[in-house]
């Protein structure tokens, strides 16, 4: 017998699978069941070789595909798409993205899972979109998240757990949107957050206690809000004085009312002219809450049951104490008084002194008149003496 090599049907010669099947002397090929051997093997590589092929299908958009309407940067895992008009967030993206680029577009809105696709991202730029609504769950999934951008959109509140999966966040920029409350907390996780900005919005009040929960903030833009410098800003002025004395950067905070306060800075209002915050009444408490869809209407009754000067001494007690001024002020005060005192001495003693030196030569002067006046007299009575005995 002899053998010769004959190649299957359908490879060329750039094939890397060729076949070896034996034949007899009359050129006949042998029998399938007679060699059999050779035919699992090359099953087995033609699976191989689809199964790598299939690989480098579907993995070849994922490390070199981008979204038509981006521009990918792989040495630094950013993406851009800002300023192409994209009314949603473009498919496609790649999972080792770390930054996005997605400002000066058109977007509307987010659903839920939004960034799902990239889950390594530490920057999300929203910058100048139409956002006015963000859902819970639309940053869910970016645990590794540290610099978020939503300024000019035209956002109108914040959900409460709209933050909560962002443990990581660093800086939230919320600036230049029509919000006009914000809770007293938006996450469980701002013990990390650094900057917060929420400048140009229409916030009239801020509750101290969210302020509270960002125990490492260093940097605060609140101006060109609707500030409404009353009783109830007081206590975010007093968190703002140990703010900057602890080193704290931040902008002017501008009372935009009362009247009495338009324009003045809030920091700079001494916080004895503030009066004290009025307290709700029981009456008003319960009457709210039996009756819920009732409309509200603030008509505060004293309990019926106690007399006048029951009833005032009442109003007494539920009036908070004031505050004690601040430690520089008063150091402040205590230099300037000093300072104001030993002026004022100063010039007493100089008027003291000018009073005796004029004292003194006034008199000086008036005797030296009267020695001049007296001197004549005395003469013209020794001369009548002279004369006599003639």
């Amino acid at each position: 017998m002899v053998n010769d090599k004959t190649s299957l049907p359908g490879y060329g010669r750039s094939s890397l699978l060729r076949i070896t099947l034996p034949v007899n002397s009359k050129g006949n090929k042998c029998q399938r069941h007679s060699q059999t051997g050779s035919y699992p093997n090359f099953f087995l590589f033609v699976v191989g070789e689809l199964s790598l092929l299939s690989s480098m299908i579907f993995l070849f958009p994922v490390v070199c595909g981008c979204p038509e309407s981006c521009r990918c940067h792989s040495p630094s895992n950013s993406v851009d798409c800002s300023r192409q008009g994209l009314a949603e967030i473009p498919p496609g993206l790649p999972p080792q993205t770390l930054t996005l680029h997605l400002q000066d577009n058109q977007i509307h809105e987010l659903p839920a899972f939004a960034f799902k696709s990239v889950p390594k991202l530490t920057t999300l730029n929203l910058y100048n979109n139409s956002l006015s609504n963000l859902t819970p769950g639309v940053f869910h999934g970016l645990q590794h998240l540290r610099i978020l951008n939503l300024t000019q959109n035209s956002l109108h509140s914040l959900e409460s757990r709209l933050f909560h999966s962002l443990p990581q966040l660093r800086e939230l920029y919320l600036s230049s949107n029509n919000i006009s409350h914000l809770p007293t907390s938006l996450g469980e996780h701002w013990e990390n957050l650094t900057v917060f900005a929420i400048q140009q919005n229409r916030l009239q009040q801020l509750d101290r206690a969210l302020l509270e929960s960002m125990p490492r903030v260093r940097r605060l833009s609140l101006r060109d809000n609707l500030w409404k410098c009353n009783c109830y800003l007081l206590s975010l002025k007093l968190w703002l004085e140990t703010f900057i004395y602890k080193g704290g950067i931040m902008d002017s905070v501008i009372c935009a009312s009362p009247d009495i306060w338009k324009g003045k800075d809030l920091l700079k209002i001494p916080h004895e002219l503030y009066q004290p915050c009025p307290f709700p009444s029981p009456d008003l408490e319960s009457s709210q809450v039996q009756q819920p869809g009732a409309v509200h209407q603030v008509v505060p009754r004293p309990p019926e049951s106690h007399g006048v000067g029951e009833r005032d001494h009442w109003k007494c007690e539920i009036k908070p104490k004031l505050r004690p001024a601040n430690l520089r002020h008063a150091m402040a005060t205590i230099v300037i008084t000093g300072v104001v005192c030993g002026i004022v001495c100063l010039m007493m003693l100089a008027a003291a002194i000018y009073g005796c030196t004029y004292a003194a030569i006034t008199a000086q002067y008036r005797e030296g008149r009267l020695a001049q006046a007296n001197e004549p007299v005395k003469t013209e009575g020794k001369e009548l003496f002279d004369s006599s005995p003639a």
